[in-house]
């Protein structure tokens, strides 16, 4: 395995400058995982660093060597496909032993890490079968494997699992934690879907518009995002955001509402200030403590009910283990806990604790 390195990293086509000024440390053996929307560059990084894309500035180190000019296969990188990218030609067998017939290696060690290969993604079952012939699992499963039966210093993931239905995404984006756990190889996965890169990775790089937003542990980003997009981006249901003027330990909406706020940082009354508050964090109380809400929608999925309220002149999500009875079009009382709110300022910073 091998350390990745990104130095002032820059990524241009034509006019339009894709990557600007990236700069990232990956760790031996860490799993990282790159979010961002459509358009941030997640993909873009990843095929720089596969060698697919010519870098307009900055270095790529792999292992403490410059690749920048190297080509993709003296890079010692394997790359997952979102297509899987299998010769439908080929049983599985020969799918998993072309890369190291090309490399000329020796038909027993092809036939031993084969083997091996195949027993530790359980597709010993299926070698003698095409492609045709697999699931979506099974395929994305022996694309995984010809990466794997390589033993390169750093694997790539791009988008491996959007082919895949829901419930079947679970289950293998399960296996392939473990498969690196096991194997613990350097990992960059590139997706989309920021549930996916909470439950995966070591550590999360959050980016837009070419840019790093932040990095840090799942957790950590969830917990103390740096700002508004990634306190937004990260998390499922996204993070409520209610705006307003400070007024000593007071928020007071654009509709006239009044919500506790106790930011640790200094706040000189009379300035913007934005709360945030995790659906989870918000409580259904009885009485007239909290803030009135009409209810919008209820969604209940058995262990939980998802609820979309209109509180403070805002559209608020509420995540609630409770039943509730409450119908659309009911009037309830909503309190944000206020120990687990966070604030941010005019320019979306959050303001340290």
């Amino acid at each position: 395995m091998a350390s990745v390195r990104l130095r002032d990293l820059t990524k241009s086509f034509d006019a339009a400058t894709i990557i600007k000024g990236v700069s990232l440390e990956i760790a031996h053996g860490e799993f990282v995982a790159l979010v961002g929307p459509s358009g941030s560059g997640k993909s873009t990084l990843l095929r720089m660093i596969a060698g697919l894309e010519a870098v307009s500035g900055g270095t790529i180190e792999i292992d403490g060597r410059v690749v920048n000019d190297v080509p993709p296969k003296h890079r010692d990188i394997a790359m997952v496909f979102q297509n899987y990218a299998l010769y439908p030609h080929m049983t599985v067998a020969q799918n998993l032993a072309f890369a190291l017939k090309m490399r000329k290696m020796d038909k027993a060690e092809i036939a031993k890490r084969v083997a091996d290969t195949a027993a530790a993604l359980n597709l010993t079952p299926l070698l003698d079968r095409y492609p045709r012939q697999l699931s979506g699992g099974q395929r994305q499963r022996v694309a995984t494997g010809r990466a794997i039966v390589r033993d390169p210093q750093v694997f790539l993931f791009d988008e491996p699992l959007s082919n895949l239905d829901a419930a079947l995404r679970v289950q293998v984006r399960a296996e392939l934690r473990q498969l690196h756990r096991r194997l613990g190889v350097t990992s960059i996965y590139v997706t989309h879907d920021q549930v996916e890169a909470m439950t995966m990775a070591d550590t999360i790089v959050v980016l837009r518009d070419g840019r790093i937003e932040q990095v840090g542990a799942p957790l950590a980003l969830y917990d103390r995002p740096d700002n508004v997009f990634v306190a937004t981006f990260i998390g499922s249901p996204a993070m409520n955001l209610i705006a307003g003027i400070y007024r000593e330990r007071t928020l007071v909406t654009a509709d006239g509402s009044s919500m506790p706020a106790a930011p640790s940082a200094t706040v000189a009354a009379g300035v913007p200030l934005t709360i945030g508050v995790r659906p989870e964090h918000i409580e259904i109380v009885d009485g007239d403590d909290g803030i009135a809400a009409r209810l919008i929608a209820l969604e209940p999925t058995g262990a939980e009910t998802l609820i979309m309220a209109e509180m403070a002149g805002v559209v608020v999500t509420v995540l609630t283990k409770e039943r509730v009875a409450d119908k659309p079009g009911d009037c309830v009382r909503l309190r944000p806990i206020l120990g687990k709110q966070l604030y941010f300022d005019a320019d979306g910073q959050r303001i340290a604790a």
